[in-house]
């Protein structure tokens, strides 16, 4: 089928425009992203419905099979997701998730405790972002809900703690991903003073975004700030209604526990731990096996570089609800109660696969309307090589906020940041590289069509729009200093220059925040 180009036109941007617009102003997710899909699918075909129909069925055929074979990347995440529903099904009807909100009730004096305990819960699932969401999400909802903090405020911790870990840490799917298209751009441009290793670490300060979404989560956290759409949200958490209810209950794992469960700590914290560490061998072996087809040495970093990380979550995943089933047989659990909350856990999972699979819809038909290809294009021409940083950055912030995929900002982006580079001035080569990190991440954030979004909400229990419009004013915010500390890299040539200038801004606002909204409080934390 013939596909009109849209490369070099504006018109390239129109469907996910049109799916971002419909879903700020309406906050029917399906509804927008459908809409944004068929725009796409008839823009391509000549507005024939005829080919824009078998163009679409193309389309969603190709989620689940491509070129004969099973599509393993979404299908391991499907497959992945369904098991973690049964699994956190099972901790939950055998007591162990009640006791472990018993445990953080003790620990845990207040809010601010709570949402310090779900931040923390990063360091121990910062492999990837969507096993960070959801599994955290599972773990600390009870402990959250049980201090009256909004499911919103929960899914941004999640949100905000998952790719911004991912993006800065070597040892993670992203990490790899990242440091093996860093080695790539720095063969071509014969770049050879550093390994791709180093010039990753050399890169973490200079990610202004993400290392300011992490203080910005400090700050949430230590000072209560809540701005925007989220302090309705935890206004109404401390009156006893964790969502907004006018709009039914939203997709997440919320199941009850039985009278009589006699799960403990044990039954909570030997799954995790399984499936963090079965997760993390797979990983490593997957790409170890990888390296030996290829003939190469084996390096941590280098498994990490050849790993599948879909088929190792499945893998970790298994091995951890084998341990939870064993567990559960020590107590002597019903068999007849699992096997009733086992489908109440899969089918708690289904409405976020659905959108899930709007998402990857909408993404594929964005690639086919050559919208990355457009907003690249935009970094040609006439423009300062001082300024160079933050155009890349303002870029990547657009190009990942119309695709909803910041793996497929970096893919287009990096490679031209560093022709870019290379054609004007090679020392600008990783703040420009950072540059597009962190406005990859910060398109991901703010993205109604972001899988990490959907996943992060789908984690808290929280409504999809809810989570994209409460996070977005702090994503936003930290945007906006990113942006002034890339400019003062461009002139300065120093990355501790743009790390004053961007915390100049943070500590501005956050000051201007606190003292026009005084915190959400309750009685107990106000007294």
């Amino acid at each position: 089928m013939n596909l009109i180009h849209y490369s070099d036109s504006a018109w390239s941007v129109l469907p996910p425009l049109l799916a971002v617009i419909l879903a700020v102003t309406t906050r029917r997710v399906l509804l927008s992203l459908g809409t944004g899909i068929v725009s796409g699918a008839l823009m391509l075909t000549h507005f024939s419905p005829t080919n824009a129909l078998n163009y679409l069925f193309d389309k969603v055929l190709s989620i689940v099979w491509v070129n004969g074979n099973l599509n393993s990347d979404n299908a391991n995440m499907i497959i992945f997701m369904l098991l973690l529903g049964a699994l956190i099904s099972l901790m939950s009807v055998s007591g162990a998730t009640q006791a472990f909100a018993d445990w953080a009730a003790v620990r845990c004096k207040d809010r601010r405790s709570a949402k310090s305990l779900t931040g923390l819960m990063v360091f121990i699932f910062f492999i990837d972002d969507f096993f960070h969401s959801l599994s955290v999400g599972a773990i600390c909802r009870p402990v959250t809900d049980r201090f009256q903090i909004s499911r919103a405020k929960l899914a941004y911790l999640l949100d905000s703690t998952a790719a911004p870990v991912c993006v800065i840490m070597p040892i993670s799917s992203w990490g790899a991903y990242i440091i093996a298209l860093i080695g790539g751009i720095m063969v071509a441009h014969n770049v050879t003073d550093q390994s791709p290793i180093a010039a990753f670490v050399e890169m973490i300060p200079m990610n202004l975004y993400a290392v300011f979404t992490l203080v910005m989560v400090l700050c949430v956290i230590a000072f209560q700030l809540d701005i925007g759409p989220m302090r309705k949200h935890e206004e109404r958490a401390l009156e006893g209604q964790l969502w907004d209810e006018s709009r039914g209950r939203p997709p997440g794992l919320d199941i009850e526990t039985p009278e009589g469960s006699n799960g403990g700590m044990i039954d909570m914290v030997l799954p995790i731990l399984t499936l963090t560490a079965a997760a993390v061998y797979f990983m490593i072996q997957s790409g170890a096996t990888v390296l030996t087809a290829k003939g190469l040495d084996f390096s941590v970093i280098g498994a990490f570089e050849h790993t599948n990380v879909g088929s190792s979550l499945v893998y970790g995943a298994i091995c951890s609800l084998v341990v939870s089933v064993v567990l559960a047989l020590r107590l002597k659990l019903s068999a007849k109660i699992w096997l009733k909350a086992a489908p109440q856990g899969i089918s708690a999972m289904l409405p976020a696969i659905i959108i899930l699979f709007f998402a990857w819809t909408i993404g594929s038909v964005v690639r086919d309307m050559e919208t990355g290809m457009y907003l690249a294009s935009m970094a040609s021409g006439n423009i300062p090589i001082k300024m160079l940083p933050a155009v890349v950055f303002v870029l990547s912030c657009a190009m990942a906020f119309a695709t909803g995929t910041s793996w497929g900002t970096f893919g287009i982006m990096l490679p031209l940041a560093g022709d870019i580079a290379a054609a004007s001035d090679i020392s600008m080569l990783l703040p420009m590289l950072s540059a597009v990190l962190a406005g990859a991440v910060f398109g991901d954030h703010s993205s109604p069509i972001s899988s990490t979004s959907i996943l992060s909400a789908t984690g808290a229990g929280c409504h999809h729009m809810d989570h994209v419009l409460t996070q977005l004013p702090y994503a936003v915010s930290v945007a906006f200093g990113a942006l002034l500390g890339y400019i003062a890299i461009g002139y300065t040539h120093s990355t501790w220059a743009g790390l004053i200038v961007s915390g100049l801004w943070f500590v501005v606002f956050c000051l201007f925040a606190l003292r026009k909204n005084q915190p959400v409080m309750s009685m107990a934390e106000a007294r």
